[in-house]
């Protein structure tokens, strides 16, 4: 067996439990042995990690800026968040985009397709909007139509990368786009919604799947008579198997024991972890420049962002300051949970989601070399990507 990468001393998180004091080969940047003992060759790279954690690669599914960088600022923001991620255990994301008028906004993702990635792999672009019938702190210009044309063009322009498309089940005519949007095996995310419980099957049946910053965003429709609980998106997510779920876990979008419920109804391949990340996450508390110059402010590190207070919508959940190795401190703290399963959270049932989970996610025989180190602490100490290190503590 010939092999150009090996760590050793690792103890290796995989899917479902940790295997102690072992060994990870890989060649031609995949994984291609995992065992107890595996020789180290001559000409081979080793890595003695000393008893750390060797983990799968975290992947973000809704990210939209992190230090002083978003992406709806354009490529060379973009090129920037590709290079920090890493930092904090991200391999692979999702960048997210706010929605733009009609036809500036596939000109803006055309540019934002032709970035080649020397950090964090890109794994498609997230259009969080126009087809939403709440804004959050989305402009209110946000909302559209149903454009056949238009998604089509944003699905042009995403190439080579897929585009994800966020819609709420109650927007006008969604169901017809549904299936555009799905094709290629592209996960549709259900978000911004004040649907019926009617309308949430619907959008389900039609191909979308998973659901994102879950609970976030999703009221539920006006009781309609006394004692009778009303039902709506959020029931429809958590009684259809098929039907994935992601959360910002950071204390205060969403209870613990809201996500320990879907949890429950959901099991363990099914729910995801993302930061929502706005710019300034990452970064200690302070005021930062988002869309159009309005500002948010993070009152304490990790914590949510705020639409700030000459906004005509202050203090309105603005995304968060979470990132994913926090975010996963977070699962151990609030869950009650092993970290096998929180790791699983933000590898494994993220590359599901977005149908890669052939080659990314775990750390298992013929899968891509990309991986995080961590101490007993989980703070991020190296990051490698296609079997290279990208991020070492220390030394970037």
């Amino acid at each position: 067996m010939q092999y150009n990468l090996l760590f050793m001393d690792a103890d290796v998180i995989l899917k479902n439990g940790i295997l102690r004091k072992s060994c990870v080969a890989c060649c031609d940047n995949k994984i291609i042995a995992i065992a107890k003992n595996i020789p180290p060759l001559k000409k081979c790279k080793t890595v003695n990690l000393r008893g750390n954690y060797l983990a799968p690669g975290f992947i973000d599914l809704h990210i939209h800026g992190i230090h002083n960088f978003l992406i709806d600022n354009g490529p060379a923001d973009l090129i920037k968040i590709c290079r920090i991620l890493p930092e904090y255990g991200v391999t692979g994301f999702v960048p997210g985009v706010c929605p733009r008028p009609k036809g500036e906004d596939a000109s803006f993702v055309r540019k934002l397709s032709s970035v080649k990635s020397n950090g964090a792999r890109i794994f498609g672009f997230h259009m969080e909007g126009p087809f939403l019938t709440l804004t959050g702190a989305l402009p209110k210009e946000a909302l559209g139509s149903a454009d056949i044309s238009r998604v089509k063009n944003l699905i042009k322009a995403a190439k080579p990368y897929k585009a994800i498309f966020s819609i709420a089940p109650d927007f006008e005519d969604i169901l017809s786009l549904i299936p555009i949007m799905k094709q290629n095996n592209t996960p549709v995310f259900i978000t911004h919604n004040k649907a019926t419980v009617k309308q949430a099957i619907a959008a389900i049946e039609a191909g979308a799947r998973h659901a994102t910053h879950f609970y976030d965003v999703f009221p539920p429709p006006p009781e309609t008579e006394p004692g009778v609980r009303p039902c709506g998106t959020v029931e429809a997510v958590l009684a259809d198997p098929r039907v994935s779920v992601d959360f910002i876990l950071d204390g205060e979008h969403v209870d613990p024991i809201a996500v320990k419920m879907a949890m429950a109804c959901k099991g363990p391949d099914r729910v995801c972890l993302i930061t929502d990340a706005n710019v300034g996450a990452g970064l200690p508390p302070g005021r930062h420049k988002f869309l159009g110059g309005v500002d948010v402010i993070f009152s304490y590190e990790g914590g949510p962002a705020r639409l700030a207070g000459e906004t005509d919508r202050p203090g309105v959940l603005a995304g968060s300051g979470l990132t994913l190795d926090r975010a996963l401190r977070n699962a151990l703290k609030f869950l009650d949970i092993e970290l096998y399963q929180a790791i699983r959270m933000i590898s494994a049932n993220p590359a599901k989601v977005l149908g890669i989970d052939d080659s990314y996610g775990e750390i298992k025989e013929g899968y891509a070399a990309d991986f995080t180190v961590l101490n007993k602490n989980l703070t991020v100490l190296q990051t490698w990507v296609s079997g290279e290190c990208i991020y070492k503590k220390g030394r970037n």
